[in-house]
């Protein structure tokens, strides 16, 4: 998956598009081109590969949406928030705007990705492959991906139009509103057990999607919707599948020389110098603290707070990140490109041990202290700590967020965490007021704004509160 084939995103309408007019849908103009195409084996394989290519895109994990599940949180904060016209800062200080480039472009391109899912899905059926093995691993790759996009969607959005069919007629769409959240996570729950019945154990082309990928975030669904018991059972599977273990030094994780290793379950493939320098992001030093590298924006940089909270034994602190000279921290999980602009760190969608940490978490809720700790305790050890002292669930709970906050900052996790525990209001104006900055926010500002675009476009599509 290093050297993806790109098909021109001509080659499919999209539900959303980016055009200056900012329109919801448009005419397909290209629909002859993609009847043409799709036929066989090869073309399809093509056209996956481009669904696969669509997660590398800005607005997608090629930049935006870690940041953006991030950034509004004390986990990570923006350097000079009026950089790039202020979008990164808006997410920092709770003022966005319906207008931000960043709300538009994860919005628009989940959409382009989820048409090209569609489209694959559509017509993969009556394509013959050469195994039929390939062409259902094929097909819960797709479904995989989809409910991806669908569960960043939502959890960002709250209520969002469900599409699940190939938008050959995207006018047709009008006047659908936005889907109830239940609905789309009905869905993404049939896609992803519908994938784990498709998926293989393990692929020979790094990358790609496997069993374990579709039950981790199969987990992370039920879990957030509070459904420990079935989150509980999937998780065991994927540690009881072997196909994952912990790296035992932390620096091992993220190292390019060690890419897609076996705490890797699933992450979008990046590379420096390839295709014309056309694979890696521009990550590092959009992340990187203003004058450390060319190019530094300090956007997304880890919190002198939460920098401060690493234990000196921890071996995360000056593996996972450091600081500046300065003072500054910044994510050492991206590795400086050669080619400045082409960064080759691959982004983790899912790793072992978010699930371990997933894991310890229901165990928690499920009345089990002792395997919560104990499955803790994994991630302390690798990390050179002691064991938690921690055996009530109350104090667990405390436990396991703050070790989710060490091992996994600057991954797109710690957003989506407050929104799970409810606890997002709270711990943002309590960090707010011990650092001294006034900003309150409220259950308004959970939500981020639905494009103005779309809502300017379809007025069947509502806004959100408080924008």
């Amino acid at each position: 998956m290093k050297k993806i084939i790109t098909i021109s995103l001509l080659l499919g309408s999209s539900l959303l598009t980016s055009s200056c007019e900012d329109k919801l849908f448009q005419e397909p103009q290209t629909s002859k081109v993609l009847n043409n195409f799709l036929r066989n084996e090869t073309e399809s394989e093509e056209y996956v590969n481009a669904v696969y290519a669509n997660l590398q895109n800005s607005g997608l994990y090629g930049l935006y949406l870690i940041a953006f599940s991030e950034i509004q949180s004390d986990n990570t904060y923006d350097e000079v928030p009026a950089n790039d016209d202020g979008n990164y800062g808006q997410l920092d200080q709770f003022s966005t705007i319906p207008n931000n480039a960043i709300v538009t472009a994860v919005w628009t391109q989940s959409y382009q990705a989820i048409q090209k899912a569609n489209t694959v899905l559509n017509r993969i059926g009556s394509i013959t492959y050469a195994t039929d093995a390939t062409k259902q691993a094929r097909i819960g790759e797709m479904k995989f991906i989809r409910a991806l996009l669908y569960f960043n969607l939502v959890r960002l959005y709250g209520d969002v139009p469900l599409v699940t069919q190939e938008t050959t007629d995207p006018n047709a769409y009008f006047g659908q509103g936005r889907t109830a959240s239940t609905q789309v996570y009905d869905q993404m729950k049939k896609d992803l057990s519908e994938a784990i019945s498709v998926l293989p154990a393990t692929t020979s082309q790094p990358g790609r999607v496997i069993k374990t990928a579709a039950q981790g975030l199969l987990a992370k669904v039920h879990l957030t919707l509070k459904s420990y018991t079935e989150a509980q059972t999937l998780l065991q599977a994927v540690v009881s599948s072997g196909q994952h273990t912990l790296m035992t030094n932390p620096a091992d994780v993220f190292s390019l020389s060690n890419e897609n290793n076996k705490e890797i379950i699933f992450a979008v493939q990046f590379a420096s110098g390839v295709n014309g320098n056309t694979e890696g992001s521009t990550m590092f030093q959009q992340y990187a603290p203003s004058g450390t590298v060319s190019g530094a924006k300090g956007h997304n940089l880890p919190t002198k707070s939460l920098y401060a909270l690493y234990s000196s034994a921890d071996k995360r602190k000056g593996t996972y990140l450091t600081a500046t000279s300065a003072g500054t921290p910044w994510s050492k999980k991206l590795t400086q490109p050669s080619v400045i602009t082409d960064g080759g760190s691959d982004v983790v969608v899912l790793r072992y041990a978010d699930i371990l940490l997933m894991l310890a978490e229901v165990q928690n809720e499920l009345s089990n202290p002792g395997g919560a700790a104990a499955t803790l305790n994994l991630i302390r050890t690798r990390a050179g700590l002691a064991n938690t002292t921690a055996t009530a669930q109350s104090d667990l709970r405390t436990a396991i967020d703050l070790e989710r906050r060490f091992e996994l900052v600057g991954e797109g996790h710690r957003w989506f965490d407050l929104l799970r525990s409810g606890n997002a209001v709270s711990v943002m104006n309590d960090w707010f007021n011990a650092n001294n900055i006034q900003i309150r926010i409220t259950a308004n500002n959970l939500l981020m704004p639905v494009p103005q675009g779309q809502v300017n476009t379809d007025p069947s599509i509502k806004q959100n509160p408080g924008y």
